[in-house]
């Protein structure tokens, strides 16, 4: 079996994974007559170089999509594989209209079954946005026909058509809703044409291998019901008004919806209704599927200001789904009740006995989220004995769910501070363990709040430290736990056994770096000397503690407006403090309460000169449905005042953004300076990563003030102040840098999301320029020092890793590039992702 899997192996790289070679026996379609087993293997051959990321030139795109044209002739399941061809073709080949009346052909009523779903699925690829209406009565024909498939192409289909013609699909919405109520699937064995369908009765359709959707599916209400919410996702009482008549009241058992897909995608909609009598019905909880079960359950157990009587019967659903047979069911239960623990412990907590036997489940998955649970809404008393469980699978799961235990042990610490010394001895064993930067950051940072808020534990977590450092590979954490090493080690009670700053330094003197050698033979010398250790490190040390002391918190500085002297306002000091600064200072504006959690915050952009009168930033808030700008508004000139204060953003229609709101200043004056304007957009397809160019004109009335009685007169006049261009764009907005193993991470999502382009950058004066550039650009992670390529180095490779935000997951970037004087540099630009998006994000970056 080894030998035959091995050269099985070999032939497959070699005959499918060479593109000259698939462009040049594209001659076989011009045989006659034409070899349907020959086009058909031909065409598989071409589909799967695309799918597992090989790129074809337009020249080379069109050539394979122009050239089985003749195989729409066959009637045989060839002519289902070109269809399936030229999907994927007419993303990069040009002239793809010319096939358009060969599609139409089997888009006409009395076409066979088996080809119109096809056509309809390849027509959407191939036309023209303004060619949408002449097809219009195909496609309104199509959404209502009795058979399922040729129901579900039309409107898939229409869905992906959408953002490229509204106007004429908003027009299909009664075609839509007539596809939505229907009362039964269409029954497959009613006509000739349905068994030729099937495959019974005709040599031509028999061996196609198709398998039909059983007659009691009622798939197309699953897509009937996404374009129906994209067409009136924008009138809120249009929204309620479908979830209502389609939800079937209070109980549920009056929808019309029978495809339990449709229903747990109505219970999603509701879900995100604020309005109470559009909320998930507690009726679904009791629905013969365990799809449309867990999705109420879950809605339920997420919405806000809900009953301990609702949650009570929600909690019971997924206990019953813990003692299932089905590993899906019981992670599904499992994860949601890990998160509802986070907030209800004492709820979650009748479920424990079940948690706890899916301990030693063999899905690890299921186990870690079991234990995660439990230690949530577990007491004292059973803390040792989680511990012992949990160390015993660590090394069986991914880094991913190890963090998820390390950062549930690191709020049990603080909950238990008595169990120290376990949950101490636990941490410090996975720290020795094998794992990614992200892991032992967690383990890293739960030792790091031990050390702060117990106090019996911090020589102990020390010394842990120590021992940690002179191994450890991720310089990021090497100093960090060096500066902490440098506050708390000369405030334990016997720091010689904690670690020795001698030792340390000497070590430093073989360092390859000469920095690090000078720095440490210096220090080593000031050590022997006292009088120099206090002219150069006590002082030293004494101002930067009364500067600590001094620093103002990141809510005090988060919106400081810009002052004229040459002194800057402080900053937060970490990342993590701004993010969690946002995150409270948004949670007290009442019109954003309902957006959830922030997906990320970017960095201020400063939108006016130093100088300037009024002085202004922005902050963009990521948040799963919606952006919101923060307008960060000073007003410098104490004589006058501001009223009415804020910012009209102007957009292109198609950024896939939609205005909500705008909260202004009522008063500014320059002693209440900054206030905050915040303006709020919709992103449209919470799914896509909008990027759109604003117009932001400052408006604003203003009024004098009195300097004799320092009241503002009565009336003032409207004025309005021209700021800078704000841009929502990949970098810094969708993507976040996230280090990683480069070439492990990019031989694991070689099977994932791939492109590779190249690019001119003329205007590049070296390769380092073109670094910084880049870095710049995308808001990457630059990995191994790449980001500082060799002096005089015309040829480099930059790598770059990156985290797409609402669980967009990993994204790498390969950088080749050469540098030619007078030309610039040449850019190749090779991105991994886990989700196509990701990796087309970066790609317009830089296309940008």
């Amino acid at each position: 079996m080894a030998a035959f899997s091995k050269k099985e192996e070999e032939g497959l790289s070699s005959y499918y994974n060479n593109k000259t070679t698939v462009i040049q026996e594209a001659r076989v379609f011009n045989e006659s007559p034409i070899s349907p087993r020959k086009s058909r293997a031909l065409l598989t051959r071409i589909v799967y170089l695309l799918y597992i990321g090989e790129n074809f030139g337009t020249q080379e795109a069109t050539t394979l999509f122009l050239a089985p044209q003749n195989c729409f002739s066959t009637r045989t399941a060839l002519r289902q594989m070109v269809y399936l061809s030229i999907k994927e073709l007419a993303v990069s080949a040009e002239d793809v209209i010319m096939v358009t009346s060969s599609i139409m052909k089997d888009m006409q009523p009395n076409s066979e079954v088996i080809y119109r779903p096809n056509a309809i699925r390849a027509l959407c690829r191939i036309i023209d946005p303004s060619m949408v209406q002449g097809v219009e009565r195909f496609f309104k024909a199509a959404i209502v026909d009795r058979t399922p498939s040729i129901s579900s192409a039309a409107l898939v289909s229409s869905y992906h058509l959408f953002p490229f013609a509204k106007d004429v699909i908003k027009r299909w919405v009664n075609e839509a809703q007539e596809a939505v109520n229907a009362k039964s699937s269409a029954s497959f064995f009613g006509s000739s044409s349905t068994s030729s369908y099937l495959g019974f009765g005709t040599s031509s359709s028999a061996n196609t291998g198709y398998q039909p959707m059983p007659s009691t599916s009622y798939i197309a209400q699953y897509h009937a019901l996404g374009l129906l919410y994209l067409i009136r996702r924008q009138d809120r009482m249009a929204v309620t008004k479908m979830i209502q008549q389609l939800g079937g009241g209070k109980t549920g058992s009056g929808t019309v919806l029978k495809n339990p897909m449709a229903l747990s995608m109505l219970i999603r909609y509701a879900a995100k209704r604020p309005e109470t009598d559009v909320r998930p019905s507690e009726g679904w909880l009791r629905h013969k599927s365990d799809m449309v079960n867990f999705e109420a359950a879950r809605a339920i157990c997420e919405m806000k200001n809900v009953t301990s009587a609702q949650l009570a019967k929600s909690i019971a659903v997924l206990q019953l789904f813990l003692s299932s047979p089905k590993a899906t069911l019981k992670f599904a239960a499992a994860r949601t009740l890990a998160g509802l623990a986070l907030t209800r412990p004492a709820s979650v907590a009748t479920c424990n006995v079940d948690l706890e036997s899916l301990i030693s489940d063999p899905n690890r998955s299921v186990a870690t989220y079991a234990i995660t649970t439990l230690l949530k809404t577990g007491n004292e008393a059973s803390v040792d004995r989680l511990m012992k469980q949990i160390t015993g699978f660590m090394s069986e799961i991914s880094d991913e769910f190890k963090v998820i235990i390390v950062d549930a042990i690191r709020s049990l610490c603080l909950k238990f501070p008595a169990k120290h010394a376990s949950m101490l001895g636990f941490l410090s064993g996975v720290l020795r363990d094998e794992g990614g930067y992200d892991f032992k950051r967690a383990v890293v940072e739960a030792i790091f709040d031990m050390i702060k808020f117990i106090g019996e534990s911090k020589e102990q977590a020390l010394s842990h430290l120590c021992e940690f450092i002179e191994d450890c590979e991720f310089t990021k954490l090497s100093v960090r736990i060096l500066h902490l090493l440098g506050i708390e080690g000369p405030k334990a009670p016997n720091p010689p056994n904690i670690f020795s700053i001698g030792v340390l330094l000497n070590r430093c003197l073989d360092d390859v770096d000469d920095e690090v050698r000078d720095r440490a033979a210096l220090y080593l010398k000031i050590i022997d000397i006292p009088r120099l250790a206090e002219t150069y490190v006590k002082d030293v040390s004494r101002e930067q503690a009364a500067q600590e002391v001094a620093r103002p918190s990141s809510l005090d500085t988060i919106g400081a407006p810009i002052t004229r002297t040459t002194t800057p306002a402080p900053a937060p000091q970490t990342a993590e403090e701004t993010q969690s600064a946002f995150v409270q200072q948004l949670a007290q504006v009442p019109e954003l309460a309902s957006y959830g959690a922030i997906i990320n915050s970017s960095k201020s952009m400063q939108l006016t000169e130093n100088e300037t009168e009024y002085q202004v930033s922005c902050v963009k808030h990521v948040f799963r449905e919606h952006v919101v700008f923060q307008f960060n508004v000073s007003n410098t000139m104490p004589d006058t005042i501001l009223e009415q204060v804020s910012v009209i953003m102007q957009h292109s229609a198609d950024s896939g953004l939609t205005e909500d709101f705008i909260i202004p200043v009522p008063i500014l004056s320059s002693t209440n300076s900054p206030g905050i304007v915040y303006v709020s957009f919709t992103r449209d397809a919470p799914e896509e990563y909008a990027t759109a160019s604003f117009q932001c004109v400052l408006k604003f009335i203003s009024k004098e003030v009195d300097p004799a009685t320092g009241e503002p007169e009565d009336e003032g006049y409207e004025d309005e102040y021209q700021l800078e261009e704000v841009e929502l764009a990949a970098g810094g907005d969708y993507i976040i840098p996230s280090y990683s193993n480069f070439s492990s991470e990019w031989d694991r999502l070689r099977t994932g999301a791939s492109i590779t382009e190249t690019f001119t950058l003329a205007s590049m004066e070296s390769i380092k320029a073109a670094c910084d550039s880049i870095i710049e650009i995308v808001n990457m992670e630059p990995l191994g020092g790449s980001q500082n390529p060799a002096a005089g180095t015309t040829v480099h490779t930059l790598q770059l890793s990156g985290l797409l935000t609402g669980g967009g997951g990993k994204v790498l970037a390969r950088c080749r590039m050469t540098f030619s004087r007078g030309e610039g540099v040449t850019l190749e630009l090779g991105v991994r992702g886990e989700k196509r998006e990701a990796c087309q994000l970066v790609i317009a970056a830089i296309g940008d």
